[in-house]
């Protein structure tokens, strides 16, 4: 596994390296926004299956790099900061990361959450399979009314009083998932299997970050409802 490390202090950077080496992966050091845009070109060298993204930068904000990436490559990424406020995990994941890991963080839990996003990767099923195809095939024409909401499946587009509205690719196969059956409760455990593909416990606060992140874009905090202790779903709105 090649993974591109964005990190501007280079005692982090060469410890860090030293632990991801010694489990198998081959780590590319970035110290700064730009050197990590260049190593992602095209046609620089091999590609990377994962990019570990410190969001404190000398040169650009973290942010800014990540939007950058996204708009380049669909390569999975996970930013690694100290600002563990909701508001800034929402933004990242909004930008189109695939996971937010907070400092001070144990070598372990980041191992596995990159594995993690790795295989989410690899198991994604190509458009109009996995858990929103068959959302299609159940909707008859893969399109679900929701109140105000109208969800396209087989075109990924969701609009809310015909006015379209952007979401990632995890806030849609959540959405998608859970409008299969209005009303039906899905457990914590059934959404991180199906839309993240794995069941590691980790993932459980990813999944609230989605949730929040949905409701307000949709600007419907009802839409999804929280069942206590169990999951979430979905509640038509009336009228």
């Amino acid at each position: 596994m090649r993974l591109l490390l964005v990190e501007d202090d280079h005692r982090v950077a060469a410890a860090l390296s030293a632990v991801l080496a010694k489990h198998g992966l081959q780590v590319t050091h970035a110290r700064s926004g730009e050197e990590a845009l260049h190593a992602l070109l095209p046609d620089h060298g091999p590609g990377f299956d994962v990019v570990l993204l410190d969001l404190g930068l000398p040169d650009r904000d973290g942010f800014e790099v990540c939007s950058r990436i996204r708009l380049r490559t669909a390569i999975p990424v996970i930013m690694v900061t100290a600002r563990a406020d909701v508001r800034s995990r929402i933004h990242g994941l909004n930008l189109g990361a695939d996971d937010y890991v907070v400092k001070p963080y144990d070598t372990g839990e980041l191992l596995a959450r990159i594995h993690a996003v790795c295989r989410r990767k690899a198991q994604e099923a190509p458009a109009g399979t996995g858990a929103e195809g068959e959302a299609a095939e159940a909707a008859g024409g893969g399109v679900i009314g929701l109140g105000p909401v109208r969800v396209e499946l087989a075109t990924r587009k969701v609009t809310v009083d015909d006015e379209p509205v952007a979401l990632t690719r995890k806030e849609f196969d959540l959405l998608a998932l859970l409008a299969q059956r209005p009303g039906v409760v899905f457990r914590r455990e059934q959404i991180i299997s199906e839309v993240w593909r794995t069941s590691w416990e980790g993932t459980g606060r990813t999944l609230e970050v989605h949730v929040a992140s949905l409701r307000s874009k949709l600007r419907l905090p009802s839409l999804i409802e929280t069942v206590r202790g169990v999951g979430y779903r979905l509640v038509v709105p009336s009228g």
